[in-house]
């Protein structure tokens, strides 16, 4: 079941097309990653989603049905633009976004006592927001989009101006919010955070929704049948028992002794390029290259750009 659907959207600004009839479906409990370059839409749609703005053409559905002003209450979004006020303490300033957001004073007492001591910024509760560094308002703000435990969480660009070890907490604590039932939606140019954490995408460029589906799904078709064969034996061996089928992409040697990466041309049937090798070099490892986020990103993107 989806949660929410954006059904052909299109999004204009004067003379620019910021979304040009995009489309994605997201599945209950997942987390999903929305992509693209800067400048490629994805906000416009985030900020459609959260009735901030309205599409032009095109529809949102939450929950099977068009989505309303009052199922925002049930969204938490946390914009890349951080939004705390500089002057006011930090425990007022979340007491009072915990308020606006439904819960009565002692439930958001209670559940920010457990969030802050959690994220160890007890102590800051009566510092001012401009004493924090970015790193801690970036806490806060995070535990006020969480706190009122919304359907769908939105989180645009989380893990800006963390250090490693706080991105790994709060991809700990994604991870644990969608194990809870909700749904996350996870926009970001960390290629590597949306292999650890997604399930599904949408890639956004030039306001055109260019690739969607299972992260899964995608990297199998975008396999390009290579693989890496550490060995022992003759180089002159393996340049010349390949036959056609085969493209030698590179020799290496290091501490593990000698590696050679290999493509198959011709279908993808790699026992078969195992078979070949075993009579002319002794195979210690055989691994396929798979294609990273990062690879697929660029090179959808370049295709895309290159059909112009």
């Amino acid at each position: 079941m989806s949660i929410l659907t954006a059904r052909n959207v299109v999004k204009d600004f004067q003379a620019h097309r910021a979304l040009d009839n995009v489309s994605m479906e997201v599945p209950e409990g997942s987390i999903y990653g929305l992509l693209g370059p800067n400048g490629a839409g994805k906000t416009t749609l985030i900020r459609i989603i959260n009735q901030i703005t309205a599409p032009d053409e095109g529809e949102i559905s939450f929950q099977g049905r068009p989505i309303m002003q009052e199922d925002v209450a049930q969204i938490g979004y946390l914009p890349e633009e951080r939004g705390l006020y500089k002057k006011m303490k930090v425990g007022e300033q979340a007491l009072y976004l915990a308020q606006l957001k439904g819960l009565s004073k002692t439930e958001a007492m209670r559940k920010l006592k457990f969030w802050f001591e959690k994220f160890d910024i007890y102590s800051w509760w009566g510092k001012k927001v401009e004493e924090l560094s970015k790193g801690m308002q970036q806490k806060v703000q995070f535990i006020t989009t969480v706190l009122h435990e919304p359907k769908l969480l939105i989180f645009d660009e989380p893990f800006s101006g963390f250090d490693p070890i706080n991105v790994n907490l709060l991809k700990q604590e994604i991870l644990a919010l969608r194990d809870k039932g909700s749904t996350i939606i996870f926009s970001t140019h960390n290629m590597e955070s949306v292999e650890e954490l997604c399930d599904h995408i949408t890639l956004i460029n030039e306001s055109k929704s260019i690739l969607n589906g299972d992260i899964t799904t995608i990297k199998d078709e975008y396999r390009s049948n290579k693989y890496i064969v550490h060995y022992e034996g003759e180089k002159s061996n393996i340049e010349r028992g390949l036959n056609g089928k085969y493209e030698i992409l590179d020799f290496s040697e290091n501490g593990n002794g000698t590696k050679v990466s290999i493509q198959i041309k011709d279908g993808d049937d790699s026992n078969l390029l195992i078979k070949e090798l075993l009579p002319i070099v002794k195979i210690n490892s055989f691994q396929e290259i798979l294609p990273t986020m990062n690879d697929i990103f660029i090179q959808v993107v370049n295709d895309a750009t290159n059909k112009k």
